[in-house]
Parts: C-alpha cells; sequence; structure tokens
C-alpha cells in the first residue's frame, strides 16, 4: 500500500509539474524528488502505526487530484491549437491588408505627383494674377487715402469760402487723425502729402482765429499788466461783454480743436535733457496764445542788453512771473476754466498759464547759472531767491511739484555739487560766527522760566535753526537721491559741530562745574533730542527708506543693518544720535566725579571723628546732625543748586541720581569703616543717625533735590 501511495504522489507531481506548479517544480528543482516523497510520507504518517488508516484515504485523495490533473492537462492541450492557428490566421489576414494599403499608397503617390506636375504652370499663373491682384489693392488702397484726403481737403476749402470756421476745424481735426493712423506705414509719399496738406489749412485755420480771438483778448485789455484791484476792463462789465465773451468763448472752443494737428506740427522746446525734465504735454494752444504778449515782454526786459536784465538781480523776473500770474488768475479762473469745463477735457486752464511761463523762468535760470556758477555771493543769492519763488509759486497758486519747475534746473550735477559745496560754505561760517558770539552761550529764553526748560545756548538753538532753515531748502528737491546728497550734508555739520563743542569742553575741563561747561552740556542734550525728534519725521522717514534702496543696491551695508533700518529700529541720524550721546554721558561723568571729589573731602572730619565718644542714642532728647558733617551737605547743597540753575531738568536728574548712588556707597563703604572699627554697635548707630540727618536736612535744600533722602537711606 505504501508503494502505491508512493506511486500516485510521483505522478500527481509530475502533472504538477506541466502545469508549472511553483511550491513543487521549486522543491523538485532545488532537491531529489525521492526526498521530497518521503518527507510528505513522514509528515503524513510518521512513525506512527495508527496512521496508516489514513492511507485509504490518503490514496482516494490523490487519485481525485490526479484525475483533475489530467482533464485540465487534456482540456489545455486541446485549447492551445485552436488559439495558435486562429493567431496565425489573423496575421495572414492583416498581412494581405498591408500588401493593399502599400499598393494603394504606391498608386496614390504616382497619381499625386502626377497632378502637380500638370497642375504647375496653373499655379504660376494663378500665384502671378495674385500678386497683381494684391498690387492693385495696394493701388486702390493709396488711391483711396489721396481721394479721402482730397475730399477732406475740398471740404475745409468749401467751409472756409462759407465763413464756417468750426466745421472747417472740425474737418481738420479728421485729417490730423488720419495723419496719425499713417504713422506706421512705409508710404514716404503718402505720409508727406498727408502732412503737407494737414501743415497748409492748419496754418491758414491758426493764423485766422489767432488774429480773431487777439482782437478779442484786446477788447478785453489783455494782458492785465495791474493787479485784478486796479483793472478796469477784462473782470469788470465793458459795453457789449456779453458779445466779446460770447466771442472769446467761441474761438476758443475752435482753437481748442487744433490741438491735435498743432501738436503734429510744432516740436514743443525743450530744455537739454541733462536738467532730467518730466514729460509733460504742450500747453493747449488757446493758452500759448494768450501767453504769446507776456512772453514778448519776458523776452524784451529779462534778455538782450536791457537796463532790466542784470544777471544779480533774479527777484526782478522772478517777481514778474509771480505778479502775472496773480494778476491773470481771476480772469482764468472764472473766464477760461468754465470754458474749458464745457468741452469735456480735464484741464485747468490757471496751470496751463503757469506752466507756459515756467518754461520763461527754466530758460532764464539755465542761461544765467553758468555765468555766476562761480561767484558764491550771486550764486547763493540765485538760489535763496529761486527757493522763495518755488515757495510762493506752490503755496499762493498751488502748482504741482511733479511738473517741470526750478528745482530741476538747481539739481542738474555741476549746478547741484555747486550748490552743495556754497550751502557747506556758508553753515561752517555761520558756525563760526555763532559760537563766537558774546551770548554763544547764553539762552535767549533764560529769563523765561515755561520756555527756559531746556535751558538752550543761543549757539544751539541757531544751529539747529540753520539744519532746519537747510531742510527746507532742499525737501522740495525733485529725486531722492539729491535729497539723500544733502541729508549727508546735515549729517556732516552736525559732526563739525559735534567736535567743536568737544573742543570747548576741553578748554572748560577745569571747570567742570562752571556755567560755559554746563552749557555746552546743554547743548550736546539739546541736539540729540531733536535729532531723535526729528527721526520720527514724516521727511526723514522717507529718506530712510530711500536710502534703504541705494544700500541694497550698493550691497555697502549688512544684512543686520538693512534690517533694522526697513524695520525702523534705527533711524538716519542714529550715528550722530549716538556720538552726542556718549559726550554727554562723558561730561556728566565729569561733572559727578568732580562734586564727590569735593563731597569726600568735606567728609574727612566726619570719617575720623570718635563715634564711641560720642553720647548714644538714649542719651539725646532730639537726634542732631554731627558738626562734622556739616561740611558735606553744605558741599553737596551748594552743589546741587548750583547745577539746577545751570542744567536742564533733564540732565540734572540723571546728575543728582548718578551721584546719590556714588554717595550711597561712599557713605556705606567708606565712612562707617571707621565706626565699624571702633566698636560695631555704636558704629551702626552713628551711620543711622548720620543718615537720618541726610533724610531731614536734604529737603530743605531743594524740592527736587528732596528725591534724595529715599536713596540716601
Amino acid at each position: 500500500m505504501l508503494n502505491n501511495c508512493y506511486s500516485f504522489i510521483l505522478d500527481d507531481i509530475n502533472i504538477a509539474a506541466l502545469f508549472g506548479n511553483e511550491q513543487v517544480s521549486e522543491d523538485t528543482d532545488n532537491g531529489d524528488l525521492t526526498s521530497y516523497v518521503s518527507a510528505f510520507i513522514e509528515k503524513e504518517v510518521g512513525n506512527d502505526l495508527k496512521s496508516l488508516k489514513k492511507l485509504d484515504k490518503l490514496i482516494e485523495q490523490m487519485t481525485e487530484n490526479k484525475m483533475q490533473l489530467e482533464e485540465q492537462v487534456l482540456t489545455i492541450s486541446s485549447e492551445i491549437p485552436k488559439r495558435i492557428q486562429s493567431a496565425l490566421k489573423n496575421a495572414e489576414e492583416s498581412k494581405q491588408f498591408l500588401n493593399q494599403f502599400l499598393e494603394q499608397e504606391t498608386h496614390l503617390f504616382s497619381s499625386i505627383n502626377s497632378h502637380l506636375l500638370t497642375a504647375q504652370p496653373w499655379m504660376e499663373d494663378l500665384g502671378a494674377m495674385i500678386n497683381q491682384i494684391e498690387e492693385i489693392e495696394r493701388h486702390l488702397a493709396y488711391l483711396k487715402w489721396i481721394s479721402q484726403i482730397e475730399e477732406l481737403s475740398d471740404n475745409i476749402q468749401q467751409y472756409l469760402m462759407t465763413n464756417n470756421v468750426p466745421e472747417a476745424a472740425s474737418t481738420l481735426v479728421s485729417m490730423a487723425e488720419l495723419d496719425i493712423k499713417l504713422q506706421e506705414s512705409s508710404c514716404a509719399h503718402l505720409l508727406a502729402f498727408t502732412r503737407a496738406t494737414v501743415k497748409f489749412w492748419h496754418k491758414i485755420l491758426k493764423d485766422k482765429l489767432t488774429s480773431d480771438f487777439e482782437e478779442v483778448l484786446a477788447q478785453l485789455h489783455w494782458p492785465f499788466i495791474t493787479p485784478p484791484q486796479s483793472q478796469t476792463v477784462g473782470l469788470s462789465r465793458p459795453a457789449g461783454a456779453p458779445e466779446i465773451y460770447s466771442n472769446l468763448e467761441t474761438l476758443f472752443c475752435q482753437l481748442l480743436k487744433l490741438q491735435t494737428s498743432d501738436e503734429l506740427l510744432t516740436e514743443p522746446k525743450q530744455l537739454p535733457e541733462k536738467y532730467c525734465l518730466p514729460a509733460s504735454p504742450s500747453v493747449i494752444l488757446p493758452i500759448q496764445i494768450m501767453l504769446t504778449p507776456l512772453q514778448k515782454r519776458f523776452r524784451y526786459h529779462f534778455r538782450g542788453n536791457r537796463q532790466t536784465n542784470v544777471i544779480s538781480k533774479p527777484e526782478w523776473y522772478l517777481a514778474q512771473v509771480l505778479m502775472w500770474i496773480g494778476n491773470h488768475t481771476q480772469f482764468l479762473d472764472e473766464k477760461i476754466q468754465p470754458i474749458l469745463d464745457k468741452v469735456g477735457p480735464s484741464v485747468n486752464a490757471r496751470l496751463e498759464f503757469t506752466r507756459g511761463l515756467m518754461m520763461l523762468v527754466l530758460e532764464k535760470l539755465a542761461a544765467d547759472i553758468p555765468c555766476l556758477l562761480y561767484d558764491d555771493n550771486l550764486f547763493c543769492h540765485l538760489v535763496d531767491e529761486v527757493l522763495l519763488f518755488e515757495r510762493e509759486l506752490h503755496s499762493l497758486y498751488g502748482y504741482p511739484s511733479t511738473f517741470a519747475n526750478c528745482m530741476h534746473i538747481l539739481s542738474e550735477d555741476t549746478c547741484f555739487q555747486r550748490w552743495l559745496t556754497v550751502e557747506r560754505k556758508f553753515a561752517l561760517q555761520k558756525m563760526d560766527s555763532m559760537l563766537s558770539s558774546e551770548a554763544a552761550w547764553i539762552s535767549q529764553y533764560k529769563d523765561i522760566t515755561d520756555v527756559d526748560e531746556m535751558k538752550v545756548p543761543d549757539c544751539a538753538e541757531t544751529f539747529m535753526t540753520l539744519l532746519l532753515v537747510i531742510t527746507d531748502r532742499y525737501k522740495n528737491l525733485p529725486t531722492a537721491s539729491r535729497k539723500l546728497q544733502f541729508l549727508e550734508l546735515q549729517k556732516d555739520l552736525v559732526d563739525d559741530f559735534r567736535i567743536r563743542l568737544t573742543q570747548v569742553m576741553k578748554e572748560e575741563t577745569r571747570a567742570s562745574l562752571g556755567f560755559r561747561y554746563c552749557a555746552i552740556l546743554n547743548a550736546v542734550n539739546y541736539i540729540s533730542t531733536v535729532l531723535a525728534d526729528w527721526a520720527d519725521n514724516v521727511f526723514f522717514l522717507q529718506l530712510q527708506q530711500a536710502a534703504l534702496e541705494v544700500f541694497a543696491e550698493n550691497n555697502t551695508l549688512s544684512k543686520l543693518q538693512l534690517g533694522q533700518l526697513a524695520s525702523m529700529e534705527s533711524s538716519v541720524f542714529d550715528d550722530m544720535i549716538n556720538l552726542l550721546e556718549r559726550l554727554k554721558h562723558d561730561m556728566l561723568t565729569r561733572q559727578v566725579d568732580h562734586v564727590f571729589r569735593e563731597v569726600k573731602d568735606a567728609a574727612k572730619l566726619y570719617k575720623k571723628e570718635r563715634w564711641l565718644s560720642l553720647p548714644s542714642q538714649s542719651e539725646q532728647a532730639v537726634m542732631s546732625l554731627s558738626s562734622s558733617a556739616c561740611p558735606l551737605l553744605l558741599t553737596v547743597r551748594d552743589r546741587l543748586l548750583q547745577l539746577e540753575e545751570q542744567l536742564c531738568f533733564s540732565l540734572f536728574t540723571v546728575f543728582w541720581q548718578v551721584l546719590v548712588e556714588k554717595l550711597d556707597m561712599y557713605i556705606y563703604q567708606e565712612v562707617s569703616k571707621s565706626g565699624w572699627r571702633s566698636g560695631a554697635l555704636m558704629a551702626k548707630a552713628r551711620v543711622t543717625r548720620t543718615a537720618l540727618c541726610f533724610r531731614s536736612f536734604l529737603p530743605i535744600i531743594s524740592t527736587r533735590e528732596g528725591q534724595l533722602s529715599s536713596s540716601l537711606i
């Protein structure tokens, strides 16, 4: 039976191997088949003879498995040939289809080549015809443009013959728009013809309208040379005023229609690029005509050899321009602005008028500045007058700083560097005079308690006023880079003034409690305080942002410093403030040390006093101050009173707090040592009594010095 079982197992294994049973194939590949069978029987039967009863069931199971496997083998062996046959058939059919397609492709390729050869002459003829058609279309379009321009030209002529100027002006606008559309065309002759036609009719219409417009202005006595209060015509209502103002409005509107063609034909006057003037549109044509008589007057008086053209008197032509703006402002606002509002475009009549006059000023400045660039007095006078002119122009007449102005001329590189040099020179001269003045260290407000809290000496206040004036002078410069250069000048001046104060302070070192030394200290404190306030000013914050951008581009600062500037942790004046604070600290320390030495000298007798020989506390009815301590306290009192009068409150507060801290250490560490040597209990009592005397005596010195008591005890 075991042999039968063994044979069944072998048959099953062989059949399973045909199907690729992985486990069996791996085992048979890796070891002997007999060993595998033996292991299988050993596993199922083992050494237990009772397990032989399982052999019948095992044989049946193996028989069933064998039959199932044989059926599967038969099924698969019958299906595989059919599949192979089907695959071969499909491959044969695909091959036939492929051959058919190749034959069709060959036939089609030959047909296409034959057709192309046949159609080639037709294509050449058709291409030539298409080129001819396109050329004819271009010619036709060219002729249409010419016809359209000639039609517009004929219309303008007809309108002028019937004296219909408004329609003629409107037609000229259409012609100018055609000119603009043709700007990208390569037809040079067509462009030249169009531009010549526009120019021809523009000149005719402009001359006619200008003549009529000037007649109306003459009836209004334009321009107004006198102030508005003394004008009898123009703003008043002359005879026939409604008709005059109606004609004024009609002609003004017709001239506005010529604006497009005027901009095409007339190139606006431009100053050299070195002045970096901002781009701006041309002044509208009616205002240009209104400006003509004023431009003639300006050139007559302020050019050539006229007595009014004096290079040392820039205020003459600047004042004249301001007067003209003021004389015509009311008329422009009341009579011209309503016309512009009706027409539609957002144009400000007063601004256009001012822009036209400003070009005269800019041309005059550009011509005069090179002639006086190296005369410090004349150049400084010119800058002063220009700055006053700019201030009035912006504050009184609302001229925007975004338009071309005198600051652009002063910002030109050569002129600007000269301006910086002159500004520095005169500032240093002013510093010399303010420090050499007899009242340099005296406060202007010494007799006014409420005003004189800072006890600022005259030289410090004058210096900060100088810096403030410099700020006002350059704050309207058009570019941040120019403002930053002036800021560097201010910082250099602050540093120079600090050095001068340090030099004077060193001369007064032996008298560190003297009036001048205290005045210097007050000056240093005042300048530092003002600079710290300026650091939060919007103008200087904007300069800080501009400086941050410049430093970031040039990589001149570390990432930490850039971060501090960007987060507003530091300011543009931090370097100067730190130097001033260091100087202030050194001077205060020197004063404290001086007073402390005097106190120590006054306390020598008190230190040598034999405390054991003094009566005890219980023997005294009333606590009293030791006579040997009086010089010490009188010294403290006198110096505190002296410095309270000479130092500002904030400095005095710092002074007495530092002094008291040193006195605390001195009394408890130096004065008390002798007492401890004599006897601990008695010494402790004496020190306590002395401290109590300090506490009762110091409030008498001054209300402010009363704060010392809590620190001394």
